[in-house]
């Protein structure tokens, strides 16, 4: 994707929060607070499936770590700037990184209404169509659906920056907003225009639009499935798990379509700034609290992996008991013996004794071994 600057501004100034001087300071600490807290959530919430073998086989789990994932990318495009802006009270961004960080933004967010509505299928499918559910969402069709997703955002708004990067700016580069935004920029451009706002704003319009309208159809079927089919204590249980996905999507969308779609919404600069502060930031912090970190397989998955962290470290000690020279039977005593101390999966396979203990309790097995050879 080459961007061609035909202006004469080869920069922009964001103006951020303006001359709020007296605030800047606690706006630094609240929002560095917020970043590292979305970041941290996200991470375990990553490496929760990733190192639980039972949550990487779900699907709704793959496209939560995808979705954490694509959290922290989403908040690190603009945070960070907003952090700097506050920091040295300026605004100053280069032609080339402000289209970029407006490619990224977008791209992520359009990747955000993707993951929602494959999301919103996969709870459909689950609920309305339990016994398909795993030939419909499969491990390759699950990673299909995960590519799509990505491939799609990033491909979605390539046209509407190559087009407004070509608009002259050659009058004002002061951008009143906190990141480069498509409204915004286009207030700067020189006449004439052309078909440019017009197809950009379709482009914006059809994603948010398709994506809205498929999530709202796919958990309206899961609510009506749910009064029809569920027993009391299971519909009550399923809707509040899905009241809770309903809460994201209102946030994102709400806020999202508070900006972009509504007459006059990016003319709102006050308005303007809390939405954006709000999907930008607040929304990705909420988002793993309300998605996993309420769910009972991510606590029961979190309590596994917090336990395997406290187990003293596991030395593997291969023994074969027929090295001692004794019978079967004497060995199912030795095993008896070591069951006592460990888990007795641990200890025997295909005949030999295999010592999954520490030092300690493998010296102690040892001579018990020894003990009933010789009492033997």
């Amino acid at each position: 994707m080459e961007l061609v600057n035909t202006s004469k501004v080869q920069e922009f100034v964001l103006v951020g929060f303006g001359d709020q001087h007296q605030i800047r300071h606690l706006l630094v600490v609240i929002f560095a607070v917020l970043y590292i807290l979305t970041l941290t959530e996200n991470i375990v919430i990553i490496m929760l499936v990733f190192l639980d073998s039972h949550l990487a086989q779900l699907p709704m789990y793959v496209f939560l770590s995808n979705f954490s994932w694509l959290e922290m990318c989403y908040v690190t495009t603009t945070v960070p700037r907003m952090l700097y802006d506050l920091v040295t009270s300026k605004g100053n961004i280069s032609f080339h990184a402000c289209f970029l960080q407006f490619y990224i933004f977008f791209s992520l967010g359009s990747t955000e209404c993707f993951f929602l509505s494959a999301m919103a299928l996969d709870r459909y499918i689950a609920i309305c169509h339990p016994l398909h559910y795993l030939q419909l969402m499969s491990k390759f069709i699950c990673s299909a659906l995960v590519s799509a997703c990505w491939i799609l955002g990033f491909l979605w708004y390539i046209v509407p920056v190559i087009l407004i990067s070509k608009l002259s700016f050659c009058g004002s580069n002061i951008i009143n907003h906190l990141l480069c935004d498509p409204g915004p920029i286009l207030s700067l451009a020189c006449p004439p225009l052309g078909m440019i706002p017009f197809i950009c704003q379709v482009f914006m319009n059809t994603m948010f639009a398709v994506n809205l309208i498929f999530v709202v159809l796919s958990y309206g079927m899961v609510i009506l499935t749910l009064t029809k089919k569920s027993s009391q204590g299971r519909q009550r249980k399923t809707f509040s798990t899905i009241l809770f996905h309903l809460v994201v999507v209102t946030l994102f969308y709400g806020s999202v379509a508070g900006v972009y779609l509504t007459p006059g919404g990016e003319s709102q600069s006050g308005t303007n700034r809390l939405a954006t502060i709000f999907y930008t930031i607040i929304t990705p912090l909420l988002n793993p609290l309300i998605y996993c970190l309420r769910n009972g397989q991510v606590k029961e998955a979190l309590g596994r992996l917090l336990k395997r962290k406290m187990r003293p470290e596991v030395i593997h000690h291969p023994v074969n008991v027929d090295t001692f020279g004794i019978s079967w039977q004497v060995q199912c005593h030795i095993i008896v013996s070591v069951i006592a101390m460990d888990n007795p999966q641990n200890y025997l396979t295909e005949g030999k004794f295999v010592s999954k203990s520490s030092t300690l309790e493998y010296a102690t097995a040892s001579i018990y071994a020894r003990i009933f050879l010789y009492s033997g």
